[in-house]
């Protein structure tokens, strides 16, 4: 028998989607971020700006200096890396914005 838990269900996705294939900046709607970003073409960001609310404790990778939450040795995504079709990455940002490619994005609180 399954749990239907509305805790896990906010934090994979489950309140909406947006879809980006040109260069303009995708904000998430108004109390939600993106929590994850699935690449339908080869994809490189220009801006992916993680969720700080949480402080350093929970740090999630994106296009600034990296904190000491991502860990030792963790890098700033550069504008020159490209991910493959088919990735998924997980966290929690604020907004995102595309150099090239597609993405979609999945909402959660």
């Amino acid at each position: 028998m399954g749990i239907n838990s509305t805790e896990v269900s906010y934090g994979f996705g489950q309140l909406g989607s947006g879809y980006l294939d040109d260069t303009g900046a995708l904000t998430p709607p108004t109390g939600k971020v993106i929590v994850a970003i699935q690449v339908i073409v080869a994809a490189k960001f220009t801006t992916l700006t993680a969720d700080t609310a949480q402080g350093n404790d929970a740090a999630f990778i994106g296009t600034a200096a990296q904190v000491a939450g991502n860990g030792a040795n963790s890098e700033a995504i550069a504008s020159g890396d490209l991910f493959a079709k088919g990735i998924t990455l997980y966290g929690r940002w604020t907004a995102c914005t595309l150099a090239s490619g597609t993405v979609v994005v999945y909402y959660g609180e």
